[in-house]
């Protein structure tokens, strides 16, 4: 009796243990078969092909169902999102196309004005001024709204870093030497060195550097110059010019803002702000190394590949 015992117990721990595995089969069955469902629902979901009406209770668990519910709500989203991004873009190329005319207009009889000797020297030089800053702004407000939209898209790939560096001093040279400094584009080192960047529009970044360089240097001059990492490439703007203080370092790179200090100088305070957006999009990135009355070094880290 007592070995039969034994051999009964036996068999209801096999049977026991039989059941058990075919449950955890069952479980892990249904559990890949819903995951199968919802992996097919997210990724037609991301192919737009997404049908709300093909899952409903009697297939899915009620954490499925929400998942149908919420990836239908995004595709509703989407396409407002689609839609208020068609009207920003419409109304962005209404603003550049309905202020190209009269800012031209402004230009014009500014070196009207110039040309026939009408009203004094200054006030014609204020009028200049302030139609060439009107000019700059909207073009910069209309970059960088396309930028911020996604409206412009930016298309990096492998190009050459001393290109880059070429057309930035073959752009801004005049402009230091009327200024009285020197411009120093180190492009020799960048020889053989590449990047991923879009040419047009990190051009527009480095130059906007450059350019901020000039305008807040009054002696001596700025140094371009690159060096090379194993996942960046780095261009580094240095200059002589007035600095930056240390609790303002973290506020520059704003739209808009502007220091206190260079209230009176020329400038929007976009041009750190757009360069910044254009590397973000390309994966890259900037630092700025500065230090209130001797001068400034703002780098741009362009990665080494796609």
């Amino acid at each position: 009796m007592t070995e039969d015992r034994a051999i009964i117990i036996i068999i209801i721990a096999i049977l026991c243990l039989v059941l058990a595995a075919g449950i955890v089969i069952f479980d892990f069955f249904i559990r890949r078969r819903s995951l199968k469902r919802m992996y097919a629902m997210v990724q037609s979901a991301m192919d737009g092909t997404f049908q709300a009406d093909l899952y409903d209770e009697s297939l899915f668990a009620s954490v499925e169902n929400k998942l149908a519910e919420y990836i239908a709500a995004s595709q509703v989203q989407a396409v407002k999102t689609a839609e208020e991004k068609e009207k920003i873009k419409t109304l962005i190329s209404d603003i550049s196309h309905q202020t190209k005319t009269p800012l031209a207009n402004i230009l014009l009889y500014t070196e009207l004005l110039k040309e026939e000797g009408l009203g004094n020297n200054e006030n014609r030089e204020l009028l200049e001024a302030q139609a060439k800053k009107l000019d700059f702004l909207i073009r910069s407000l209309v970059k960088m709204s396309r930028l911020e939209t996604g409206i412009l898209a930016l298309h990096p790939k492998k190009n050459e870093v001393s290109a880059l560096l070429e057309e930035a001093r073959d752009q801004y040279a005049a402009l230091a030497q009327e200024k009285g400094l020197y411009l120093r584009v180190l492009w020799q080192e960048a020889e053989g060195i590449n990047a991923c960047f879009d040419p047009k529009w990190t051009l527009e970044a480095l130059g906007n550097l450059i350019d901020n360089a000039i305008k807040y240097t009054e002696t001596g001059g700025i140094t371009v110059r690159v060096k090379a990492y194993e996942l960046f490439v780095c261009i580094e703007v240095a200059d002589t010019g007035i600095g930056i203080a240390e609790e303002e370092q973290a506020k520059i790179f704003g739209r808009f803002y502007r220091s206190r200090h260079v209230a009176d100088r020329a400038g929007v305070g976009i041009g750190l702000y757009l360069a910044r957006e254009i590397l973000r999009q390309q994966s890259g990135y900037m630092k700025l190394a500065s230090e209130e009355g001797k001068g400034a070094a703002v780098s741009i880290y362009l990665p080494v590949s796609e």
